[in-house]
């Protein structure tokens, strides 16, 4: 099974790793593995191999207040009737 890595990612968790066990210089990794030097410095200082999460740190809720719900329902309601009264208004009778 594959590694997922995220869109920007310009190494894999093995690429890390390596980084991490090396005695190196920075110049020497970015060279190696093709990455910049500020990158080989953020892996070779942090603890594990994974990725930062990243967005948000609380979840902005989605829940509805019981008003805006009932407006939500409403508006619907509303809509749906206006398209039924519409359709009956405007068809023709069918020709037989």
């Amino acid at each position: 099974m594959g590694q997922i890595l995220h869109g920007c990612a310009t190494t894999t968790e093995a690429v890390r790793r390596a980084i991490q066990n090396s005695q190196e210089s920075l110049r020497a990794l970015a060279r190696r593995y093709g990455i910049n030097q500020k990158t080989a410095a953020k892996w070779k200082q942090r603890e594990t191999v994974a990725d930062r999460p990243t967005g948000p740190k609380e979840a902005k809720s989605t829940v509805l207040s019981i008003e805006e719900e009932a407006i939500i329902v409403a508006s619907g309601d509303i809509l749906c009737c206006r398209s039924m009264i519409a359709s009956m208004h405007y068809s023709r009778p069918s020709r037989i």
